[in-house]
């Protein structure tokens, strides 16, 4: 059952929206950005990015429901296994995003209180970043909210639930960042 849930998740993972998106509009947006909502938005404009976002919410949710109806106790995979399939997609040969929107999909159903929080601290420290220390320190706030954020979140999720979720797709996230930064870009 472990294998069938982690296969599932990850196949649906793997049915990327920017890519979806950018093909139906005769493009491919890997070949100038990664296929997530940030990119489907530079690319595109708002409303792409908006549908991209959901398709990537979505098919976390359904990944997490699914699990939870066939084997609640082993649900946790299906944060791991949709992510993994957003950043590496077996239909799109093995090129995704970051998988940052599938994750909160999957998270959104399976620790929802966890997920609360963690964002709530990064909304909390992006705004006083930017204003008190990004000049500073040279890092987009993004990845200082995480760094902030990721560990209050585990600390949380580790008393409250949503722990195993949080670590195994944070851990798919960390991998696909590393490869993305020896890369130098989008791949």
């Amino acid at each position: 059952m472990p294998a069938l849930i982690l296969l599932t998740s990850y196949l649906l993972g793997s049915l990327v929206s920017g890519v979806l998106y950018s093909r139906a509009r005769g493009t491919d947006i890997r070949g100038h950005d990664l296929p997530g909502a940030s990119g489907a938005y530079r690319q595109y404009g708002a409303a792409a990015a908006a549908l991209v976002t959901g398709g990537d919410l979505l098919k976390g949710a359904l990944a997490a429901l699914g699990a939870q109806a066939a084997a609640p106790e082993l649900a946790w995979l299906a944060a791991p296994g949709v992510v993994l399939g957003h950043c590496y997609p077996v239909f799109f040969g093995f090129r995704g995003g970051a998988g940052i929107v599938p994750l909160i999909g999957a998270l959104l159903v399976l620790a929802p209180v966890t997920l609360l929080v963690t964002l709530g601290v990064a909304a909390l420290v992006i705004p006083a970043y930017r204003a008190w220390g990004q000049r500073r320190v040279g890092l987009n706030a993004v990845p200082f909210a995480a760094a902030v954020a990721v560990p209050a979140g585990l600390l949380f999720a580790a008393r409250y639930g949503g722990l195993p979720e949080l670590l195994g797709g944070g851990a798919v996230m960390a991998l696909r960042s590393l490869h993305l930064l020896r890369r130098g870009g989008p791949a």
